[in-house]
């Protein structure tokens, strides 16, 4: 029988048994080599540098507030000064076909009219901010605006369209915007454009006449 040759085995000491110190250094001669593998090298290690920077960057531009959203207006005439309504307070536009006069109220009341069969007070702002007078013609419209449950018309010479204004367009009040212009302006643009601020004529009870009928204008 030819005599069996044995190997040597790493891990192994001479008698057959596991020598356990060689298995721990081969143990820590991979984890090394792994180790040296998986480092990244000087280019490596500014790239990730450099997206880490761009990532803690975008993080930080995020927790910014966003740009506030532009103001949708309709724009429109009275007597030759550009006035502006956002569009959120609008209920409709409609044609002023005929009115009903309303006595006792104030001068800026031009009076009652039937929208769509709805009773609605309208208000002549012209008069209200003394602005000059025009006689009534086919392109006078009413503006119908509203805010929570109320509403009423307000008189425009002609309406212009829909505009979109940024935010940062607004400027401080015009000198001559005095008195109680200045009360009801939302903000003025370059043109210059006065967009109203409806919210403060909806709540004013000087100018919300109620008619006695719906109980909202």
């Amino acid at each position: 029988m030819p005599e069996q040759k044995t190997g040597s085995h790493p891990g192994r000491g001479q008698d057959g048994g596991t020598d356990w110190s060689e298995l721990h250094r081969r143990l820590e001669m991979s984890r090394s080599a792994m180790q040296q593998r998986l480092s990244p090298g000087i280019e490596e290690r500014r790239t990730i540098l450099r997206t880490r920077a761009r990532f803690l960057a975008q993080e930080r531009s995020g927790d910014k507030e966003p740009p506030q959203s532009p103001l949708v207006v309709v724009e429109f005439l009275l007597a030759s000064e550009h006035y502006g309504i956002e569009l959120t307070y609008i209920r409709e536009i409609h044609a002023l076909s005929e009115f009903t006069p309303l006595p006792g109220t104030p001068a800026f009341v031009l009076g009652l009219t039937n929208v769509r069969g709805q009773i609605l007070s309208v208000i002549d702002i012209k008069k209200l901010f003394d602005l000059p007078q025009k006689g009534l013609t086919d392109l006078n419209k009413v503006i119908v605006v509203r805010s929570h449950q109320m509403e009423l018309g307000i008189l425009a010479d002609a309406v212009l369209g829909v505009r979109t204004i940024a935010r940062n367009e607004f400027q401080p009040s015009l000198p001559t915007l005095t008195g109680i212009r200045s009360e009801y302006l939302k903000g003025i643009t370059k043109d210059p454009l006065v967009v109203l601020d409806v919210e403060k004529i909806l709540s004013d009870e000087k100018i919300v006449v109620n008619d006695g009928g719906n109980g909202a204008s």
